[in-house]
């Protein structure tokens, strides 16, 4: 085990790039400013690893958007982009994510490496997370769960019942893969038409949805002429012999050939992590989704199927447990997509309410976020119980012009109770009301503000005293750790483009001071 390096501003080499709300925190930008923050370093940033989850986590960064592949994508010195172990990927998704690019002039094919242990998802996938939504809400009456439709459930369903095809299998002949993947599609359709007893005209009209949903998703790449449209016609998928079968001929050959024409990518992630690390560099581990959508530390059924914070970074990595430097990313306000009890949420009444919608739609699915104000009791727990050192906080531009700013410091029950830590039973939270304070707003544009010391003085103030609040829950019961063991404010997002982000923020124990000033 190889111990950091002394030349990074950072308590690591492996550095961890977390959520700490319900996703679309920003978390892609933050990959290349620490790339830019080490280079020329002899820690400079070698290896972005994608940690978790699949096609379902979208980050945005240097203005690409991307689903699949990692944020490192844009950054033209990472020289390995990896998958690791915690993945569920689609050969095809990798195929339409990186043709794309590579026309665009990244670098893709070259630097990726996958994991043998990656999970391979597919067709089956896909079918079988629409049916599940359709039984959800057709058959046991409940509300939609806001899945993504990527089929990333059901595919980790697979992996802990020891049915998981991982990308090894592309290496190991098509009579193995094509046994394997036989087996898979019989499963899924015997639970779809026996389990979730969908009707025969609901699933056929699946295929058309996922034809839809990727027609539109892949316009750009139909458009520049790298995929005919065919390719994304799932009708081909459906079998004619029978109402619930599948043509297993085509997907078959279709998978095996998406796959095995990765095979030179596929590979030994956790050696290349080893030797980067040896050799001095650092790795950042790109987490999708957020802390409160872990799957075993949020709230089911709005959470996701894979762990979404830093534990998971070894696991997925294959390498030991050892020092990691966290990054944890919020924004100055919140947003929730699906069912979520939403303690925060904005009045749609609200000025401010209408503006910021105007901006939050989700980068994988294109759906509308609902708002809320800040709560600092979440980012609070998601510090005391999760840990991080640094915070980004992207979007505080967007609340420009607000006569009055809210953050949440607390909850209370009906009978006047006070929480100041999420409950872990949902019964409970959903009966709380938010307790917040109130600090004013600030008319001046901020977008092209750069030092912090520049900002109107109600911008000063409201992010101390958003940091003052996170501290303040976080530590609550407990003894603070000394100013210089703080997390400390990194980076300050004034808005979308690479450049607008603030980072001479002052020590957090000066915030701590300003905001009680």
């Amino acid at each position: 085990m190889t111990q950091p390096n002394s030349s990074t501003p950072f308590s690591s080499q492996l550095i961890a790039d977390v959520g700490i709300s319900f996703g679309d925190e920003g978390k892609g930008r933050l990959i290349p400013e620490v790339a830019d923050e080490l280079r020329g370093s002899p820690a400079a940033v070698s290896t972005v690893l994608k940690v978790n989850g699949g096609a379902n986590s979208g980050h945005t960064a240097g203005g690409i958007k991307l689903n699949l592949l990692p944020a490192g994508v844009v950054v033209a010195d990472v020289a390995h982009l990896c998958m690791g172990a915690g993945v569920v990927a689609d050969p095809r998704k990798i195929w339409w994510e990186a043709r794309p690019l590579e026309h665009k002039g990244y670098a893709i094919l070259s630097r990726l490496r996958i994991d043998e242990r990656t999970m391979v998802s597919d067709l089956t996938h896909r079918l079988l997370d629409l049916a599940t939504e359709h039984y959800r809400t057709h058959t046991l009456g409940e509300e939609p769960r806001g899945s993504t439709g990527r089929g990333i459930t059901p595919a980790y369903h697979e992996e802990v019942g020891q049915w998981q095809i991982t990308y090894s299998d592309f290496l190991a002949g098509p009579n193995y893969f094509a046994r394997k993947l036989a087996q898979r599609a019989q499963r899924a359709l015997d639970t779809i038409q026996h389990v979730y007893r969908v009707p025969a005209d609901v699933f056929t009209s699946f295929f058309e949805t996922l034809s839809t949903a990727e027609r539109r998703a892949n316009e750009e790449g139909i458009s520049l002429g790298l995929f005919a449209p065919e390719e994304f016609d799932f009708h081909r998928f459906r079998g004619k012999a029978a109402p619930y079968s599948l043509d297993l001929d085509t997907l078959t050959r279709v998978y095996w050939e998406a796959g095995t024409a990765l095979a030179a990518n596929i590979g030994e992630v956790r050696e290349l992590i080893l030797r980067e690390q040896a050799a001095g560099r650092s790795i950042i581990g790109e987490f999708g989704q957020a802390y409160w959508l872990d799957k075993r530390h949020g709230y089911s059924p709005n959470v996701t199927a894979s762990h979404t914070y830093v534990p998971e970074f070894f696991e997925s990595a294959g390498i030991p447990l050892q020092a990691l430097h966290t990054i944890a990313v919020a924004k100055a306000y919140d947003t929730k997509v699906g069912t979520h009890t939403f303690i925060t949420q904005m009045d749609d009444t609200h000025p401010l309410t209408a503006r910021l919608k105007q901006l939050e739609f989700g980068t994988s699915t294109g759906r509308q976020r609902m708002v809320g104000w800040y709560d600092a009791v979440e980012k609070g727990d998601a510090l005391r119980y999760g840990g991080f050192q640094d915070l980004m906080i992207n979007k505080i531009d967007a609340l420009t012009g607000a006569e009055e700013l809210l953050i949440c410091t607390a909850y209370e029950d009906p009978q006047g109770r006070r929480y100041t830590h999420v409950p872990r039973n949902e019964a409970i939270r959903k009966t709380l009301r938010p307790h917040y304070s109130r600090h004013p707003g600030w008319p001046e544009d901020i977008s092209q503000i750069r030092h912090f010391a520049q900002l109107p003085t109600a911008a000063q103030r409201y992010t101390a005293a958003m940091m003052h609040a996170l501290i303040g829950t976080a530590y609550d019961g407990l003894a603070r750790p000394a100013d210089e063991q703080l997390p400390r404010l990194r980076y300050l997002g004034v808005g979308p483009e690479p450049s607008q982000i603030i980072k001479d923020i002052p020590p957090t124990a000066e915030l701590l001071k300003l905001a009680e000033a």
